[in-house]
């Protein structure tokens, strides 16, 4: 179309008192990826290092020619507060695809409760998405939408004990006997530990002394620790998911004399690694703290890291930050090789990714890419990380590992 210098004018003038806007939209193309996460309650700092990491990679794809065979349209991130419930994330999540019509695929909801409701909501539309979330729950449900990065916390829970069994036994020569277990009661502790209870934990011949479950947000930690206290585990698996309670749990811990190191503590999950537990809690209360995650800074990573940490100011690149960086260059993967925003044809194609190298590969443990049937993705390992001198690093796949394991020493 041409455009007469008088036109051109009068369209200019119109932007500037934003009436020509829709005119000027409708010859931009976008792409438009979401990203839903909790941004207000106890979960709100993750899901803002979530939103960040996400953030980071879009700008990274507009930066770098946008999205080539569309003719290098610029993606949008469209974000959206799933809250504190699983009531609010499901509206939430109503309320994206009513506002965003052209979405694409999207990723998010942190907390895996959260992710269930959402995912119902996105897979009746059909909508392609991508989550860290850990509940086996969520990819049992046979929906063809859905996509989990992370290993399962079934999965976890298979190879977290023999593993932390063995960083025991290189330690201090013997393996633990006795586990404690205090966890809240979303979806991803009741996964994680399911089978422990169910025989997991006796039949590598651990016994668990005390167990205790609470509803997040936890008002007083003092009774539950004291019962850790009297139990004396070898080994305490700590497993909240807000930031507030895993403050509470190690202040307590710390009071009745097993903290700084005194009693090995395995948590399970991104939460443990953020740096608002360091403000928080200082590097004494956290010194060898461990947390399994579905992943954490990884040899290799150093480059993607020292940008992020660049642009963001944030002193390093939680799990929540780098897998949602890795969702958006999935999803810009995908639209690439499909060569269209048709829902559709780009969920066909993150069907078929096996990827080995590039920024969505690079972004998970395994450098691996491509889902199985039920949109689990395939090979996705075990992550142990752990803090020290103020600093969770990574510390299994020794492979993979920026440091060695200390364990703590009674």
């Amino acid at each position: 179309m041409t455009i007469s210098r008088r036109h051109l004018g009068t369209l200019t003038a119109a932007a500037g008192l934003g009436l020509a806007a829709p005119a000027l939209r409708a010859q931009t193309r976008e792409v438009v990826f979401a990203m839903a996460s909790p941004l207000s309650g106890p979960w709100a700092r993750l899901g803002e290092l979530s939103v960040l990491g996400a953030r980071f990679a879009v700008d990274e794809i507009n930066n770098t020619g946008g999205i080539r065979t569309l003719g290098g349209a610029q993606v949008r991130l469209a974000t959206v507060d799933v809250g504190d419930s699983p009531e609010k994330a499901k509206t939430a999540a109503e309320r994206l695809l009513s506002q965003e019509p052209q979405l694409v695929g999207g990723a998010g909801a942190y907390v895996s409760s959260f992710t269930l409701a959402v995912t119902e909501v996105t897979e009746r539309a059909r909508v392609p998405w991508l989550t860290l979330s850990y509940s086996d729950l969520i990819t049992n449900r046979g929906f063809r939408y859905v996509y989990q990065t992370s290993p399962t916390a079934d999965e976890q829970a298979a190879g977290a004990l023999p593993t932390i069994i063995e960083l025991a036994r290189a330690a201090t020569g013997r393996a633990p006997q006795t586990m404690g277990i205090v966890m809240d009661n979303t979806a991803s502790p009741v996964s994680f530990t399911r089978g422990l209870r169910a025989g997991g934990a006796e039949r590598l011949g651990i016994r668990i002394v005390v167990d205790e479950t609470f509803t997040p947000p936890l008002s007083d930690a003092g009774p539950v620790m004291q019962r850790v206290r009297a139990a004396r585990p070898d080994i305490l698996l700590l497993l909240p998911t807000a930031i507030p309670d895993i403050k509470l749990t190690l202040e307590k811990i710390n009071e009745i004399g097993l903290g700084r190191g005194r009693l090995p503590i395995i948590n399970n999950g991104g939460p443990m690694g953020s740096p608002d537990l360091l403000r928080l809690l200082g590097p004494n209360l956290l010194e060898g703290a461990m947390f399994i995650t579905a992943t954490w800074g990884l040899k290799g990573q150093e480059e993607l890291i020292a940008r992020f940490r660049e642009k963001t100011g944030e002193p390093w690149m939680t799990q929540d930050s780098i897998s949602n960086y890795g969702h958006m260059m999935i999803l810009r993967e995908a639209v690439e090789r499909a060569g269209t925003t048709d829902r559709e044809k780009v969920n066909d194609t993150i069907r078929a990714l096996d990827l080995t190298e590039g920024p969505a590969a690079n972004a998970y443990p395994g450098r691996r890419v491509k889902f199985d049937e039920r949109g689990r993705r395939v090979g996705a390992p075990l992550v142990i990380a752990q803090w020290q001198n103020g600093v969770p690093v990574t510390i299994f796949p020794t492979e993979s590992a920026m440091a060695q394991p200390n364990w703590p020493r009674r």
